[in-house]
């Protein structure tokens, strides 16, 4: 890569579930770009861009110019595309005798980036993307990393966007819900993401006056949480809450998993059914449950997500030209500051 004060030409690109506040990040690269009189690059779809151009007939490497980022702070999802497929350090690859395996593709990455002439990465993703990005960094890829999932749970940032809206849909979800199941006087199971973290799960259970939160941290025992709805049924409240994230799981079992794919991350889902099927016989009432899932993923990200999105992007770009890489900007209120990658 060029040494410092040399960067001409720069790449973006998402990786991972999509977040609320994206579309804000890239916007806020590009123009911080574009004003040092930089070129900007954006990746299709994570790395694909760079790995299958030729399954992109408008080019998996695509300018992104002022124009093209006018307008895009409040939308959701990315346009420049995301998957959670196609990791380049596991990638699925057939072998030689016919069988799917993971390889390390790294080096293929890198030279693609020397071939497209890109001097530094602005990598947005979480815990897998920014992995991903620390690899190429250690291989001399100038890279910057942006937290981002709607999970929260990234060390050594205090909070990541994506997260807040994330919470404040599935807050108004419950506010929704607590109206129907006081009316039927049933429990109702709310199942929300969060995977191994229960971040969301116990901010919306809490700011949503949950009645019972079962969160990753804390193995659960059914029968205990049927304690705590008699108990609400003997103050005479004869309807319930509970909150379940998708990685919760009973004392000495395992994660509800409906799906394992090559070169990805274990599918979760189904924690809500259990406990809710669970759940029923021991209280005696109606269990019903509801899953938010992607929901919670999609539409504007809120005034907070968008300001922490614009404040990573213009620190990331702020981090090339002070001549970082390997590096991950961090929320450490009121600064954003630098932590490493590989920490």
């Amino acid at each position: 890569m060029k040494p410092d004060g040399t960067i001409k030409k720069i790449a973006i690109n998402t990786g991972g579930g999509d977040a609320p506040g994206l579309n804000a990040v890239i916007r806020a690269v590009v123009i911080s770009a574009v004003n040092r009189g930089w070129e900007c690059f954006g990746i299709r779809d994570g790395y694909n861009g760079l790995m299958k151009p030729e399954e992109y007939p408008e080019g998996g490497l695509i300018p992104l110019k002022r124009c093209s980022v006018r307008g895009i702070t409040h939308l959701g999802g990315t346009i420049l595309g995301t998957t959670n497929k196609g990791n380049p350090t596991k990638y699925p690859t057939l072998g030689p005798d016919g069988k799917m395996r993971e390889m390390d593709r790294t080096d293929e990455l890198v030279e693609a980036f020397k071939k497209n002439k890109l001097d530094a990465l602005v990598a947005l993703g979480g815990d897998g993307s920014l992995g991903i990005a620390n690899v190429l960094a250690e291989k001399g890829i100038r890279a910057i990393g942006v937290p981002k999932t709607i999970d929260n749970d990234l060390d050594k940032t205090v909070i990541t966007f994506g997260f807040d809206t994330a919470v404040s849909f599935a807050t108004g979800c419950l506010d929704r819900l607590h109206s129907t199941a006081e009316a039927h006087r049933r429990i109702i199971v709310v199942e929300v993401m969060g995977r191994y973290a229960g971040w969301i799960a116990l901010n919306t259970g809490v700011s949503g006056t949950a009645d019972v939160i079962l969160m990753p941290e804390i193995p659960y025992d059914i029968n205990k949480v049927a304690l705590a709805v008699k108990a609400m049924e003997k103050r005479g409240k004869h309807y319930g809450i509970v909150v379940v994230a998708e990685g919760a799981k009973p004392l000495g079992g395992s994660v509800s998993v409906v799906g394992k794919e090559l070169g990805r991350a274990e599918k979760l889902g189904g924690a809500g059914e259990r406990v809710a099927k669970e759940l029923e016989p021991l209280v005696g009432k109606e269990c019903r449950t509801v899953v938010l899932g992607h929901l919670l993923r999609g539409g504007s990200p809120t005034t907070f997500d968008r300001l922490i999105s614009l404040r990573f992007g213009a620190a990331a770009v702020r981090a090339l030209e002070e001549g970082r890489s390997g590096v991950m900007v961090a929320l450490d209120p009121p600064t954003v500051r630098y932590v490493p990658l590989n920490g």
